[in-house]
């Protein structure tokens, strides 16, 4: 029901972390996976684990997306991952901090919808999907900055599946609660109880813990696969309940 075989896709972000684990469901489902990212190194690691390609992206500059799709052409599934996170509320984040998590976390979104979701309208196929968050639904604590660029991604989300309806191209956005990344478990060992951390940023999440990487990655399987078919426009929700009493 999930099977990719015969589709390309781009994961963008796709070095480590959710991005990673995307990047090898989507290969594990049979799609031909292009892993795009900053990090060279660990995403040439990625793309030769999962027998994938790798190419060397900084989704915040147009000219680097203009030449990723002159040399991957076109594509199946565009999964935007590629983002960026600020803590701060509005009294310690300068204009700077905002700028740059726009170019990323919105403007990165843009560029790669902008120069790949064009050949998928002239195949009338394609499935987008957007990295949001749950900080692109409710509002989260010193994280101004993130959570207006979450919001502007749930909303470009919406207007583009609004706009190209009846196109046969689907655009879809995720909103993760507090994952398991290899960056939240650097943040972890920061603190003097590392466990106790854990339990309190897993508290806000109903069920307790944090989601797994592989777990986001399954949505997006499924958000990619043609079983999906129906689903276009949608904020799927993958946050162990935080969001239910908001």
């Amino acid at each position: 029901m999930f099977d990719l075989k015969n589709k390309t896709a781009l994961v963008t972000g796709g070095a480590s972390g959710i991005g990673a684990a995307i990047a090898t469901i989507f290969s594990g489902a049979g799609a031909k996976v292009w892993i795009a990212d900053r990090d060279e190194a660990n995403g040439k690691t990625m793309a030769e684990k999962i027998g994938g390609s790798f190419l060397s992206l900084d989704v915040a500059s147009e000219a680097d997306c203009s030449r990723a799709a002159q040399s991957i052409g076109a594509l199946d599934v565009l999964a935007n991952v590629a983002g960026i996170g600020h803590v701060g509320t509005l009294l310690n984040t300068n204009a700077a901090d905002m700028d740059k998590l726009f170019a990323v976390n919105v403007r990165g979104i843009f560029n790669c919808c902008k120069v790949f979701v064009p050949a998928m309208l002239e195949r009338k196929s394609g499935s987008v999907i957007n990295m949001a968050s749950i900080a692109g639904v409710i509002a989260v604590r010193e994280r101004l900055a993130y959570t207006t660029t979450k919001f502007a991604v749930v909303g470009l989300t919406k207007a583009l599946a609004l706009d190209h309806s009846h196109t046969g191209v689907r655009f879809n956005c995720i909103c993760p609660g507090r994952v398991e990344t290899p960056f939240v478990l650097a943040r972890l060992k920061e603190y003097p109880d590392p466990e106790k951390a854990y339990r309190d940023m897993a508290s806000t999440q109903l069920n307790g813990r944090m989601a797994k990487p592989e777990e986001v990655a399954a949505a997006a399987l499924y958000l990619a696969a043609d079983a999906s078919e129906m689903v276009t426009g949608s904020t799927l929700m993958l946050d162990g309940g935080w969001s239910a009493g908001k």
